[in-house]
């Protein structure tokens, strides 16, 4: 009974190393203290603190991102300067377990790491996370400035309006004070013991938590990495993930669906006056600005440019026995309109855009709808 008993263990042991063992670990988050220091010096770098329960567990979903250099457990919120890890998971100091996270918000945002942030904790919990109980291992956000702290709520109150999470969201949005590193066998702690922290991830519920609640929405797709030398936005952001048409009504689908054309002067944005956003209707990537539209005469939205260029994608449109230039997004492949050489300087180009294969976000609402990076865009009213 004994030699059965050892050959299972034998077993168990030999399929979480193969199951778990992890595939490259040997990443640009194993940079020597150095060469971090010259990268963080080099680039231009911020830093998110964020409380999510144990801090092993938010190491890694950071680690290896673009834009991200490091990151590193430690503690905030608390009194005591400088507190050790037994004083803080007995909870006297008032401390939580959090991560600090250096990142080039050129090459990812904010928002991104929020995103990231929501699929990996429970939210919804005031107690702890999972079955680490406590005060040190409740969730927050903790933000360095007024920008962080805008879109910090708003992507909060984004999350609570999706009623992705069925109990209220109780993640606290906090100034961020003194953040103190934990002690160094805390840090990777995910690449120097893999099969434990594998294991406690398993065990601890959390996996079993985001896999029920986020599905196939788990894995974020980064929205943006950066901006060009004239400060124009290269990236695509999504905000209808799995593409869905449901919502659409039957004019936006036969149009965007279809290759169909609205009538000019009777649809919604041909006159609109507006500061602010033209995104796709179906995915929400970014396609135009108010500040790129003119008054053009023909009934429908024109534009110079696009505000994205990489979401457009120009295709030849041989139909109704012309040689034309159709216009499509990049993610959903919505048909837009037409590209004609009749427009205004400064780009002498008419981006001929059907209001059906749009949505419109104004500038006052960029944050709100999470596109917060095209807010310092617009000052004034400058829509047409």
């Amino acid at each position: 009974m004994n030699k059965l008993y050892a050959a299972l263990l034998i077993f168990l042991s030999y399929f979480l190393l193969v199951t778990f063992s992890p595939k490259n670990v040997d990443s640009a988050s194993t940079q020597t203290a150095a060469t971090k220091k010259m990268s963080d010096a080099a680039e231009n770098t911020e830093t998110a603190i964020l409380a999510g329960g144990c801090f092993w567990c938010m190491e890694h979903p950071y680690e290896d991102l673009p834009g991200i250099s490091k990151v590193i457990s430690g503690y905030t919120g608390g009194k005591k300067k400088n507190p050790t890890y037994k004083e803080v998971a007995s909870g006297s100091t008032m401390h939580v377990e959090a991560v600090e996270i250096y990142f080039n918000p050129a090459k990812i945002s904010y928002n991104d790491i929020l995103e990231i942030f929501w699929r990996n904790v429970d939210p919804t919990d005031a107690g702890g996370q999972f079955v680490d109980r406590g005060k040190q291992y409740t969730t927050g956000i903790y933000y360095k400035n007024e920008r962080q702290k805008q879109t910090a709520q708003a992507s909060k109150e984004k999350i609570a309006n999706s009623k992705r999470f069925s109990k209220k969201i109780v993640t606290k949005i906090v100034q961020a004070g003194p953040f103190y590193d934990a002690e160094e066998y805390h840090q990777d702690f995910f690449k120097k013991n893999y099969i434990r922290y594998k294991i406690y991830r398993v065990g601890s519920g959390r996996d079993e938590f985001i896999a029920k609640v986020w599905g196939k929405d788990r894995e974020y797709k980064i929205s943006r990495t950066g901006f060009n030398e004239k400060n124009v936005p290269r990236y695509t952001l999504i905000g209808n993930r799995t593409k869905s048409t449901n919502h659409l009504t039957k004019l936006q689908y036969r149009v965007t669906q279809k290759n169909g054309t609205e009538p000019p002067f009777r649809n919604e944005y041909w006159d609109n006056k507006q500061s602010g956003i033209y995104v796709d209707i179906v995915s929400g990537e970014p396609l135009f600005s108010s500040k790129d539209k003119f008054k053009s005469g023909t009934g429908w939205p024109s534009f110079t440019r696009p505000l994205v260029q990489e979401n457009i994608v120009r295709k030849r449109d041989i139909t109704f026995s012309m040689v034309r230039v159709e216009l499509r997004s990049k993610s959903a492949d919505s048909h837009l309109g037409h590209l004609f050489r009749d427009g205004p300087k400064p780009t002498g180009l008419r981006y001929c855009v059907n209001s059906a294969s749009l949505k419109f976000i104004p500038a006052e609402n960029l944050t709100k709808e999470g596109y917060g990076d095209f807010a310092t865009l617009f000052s004034g009213n400058d829509g047409i």
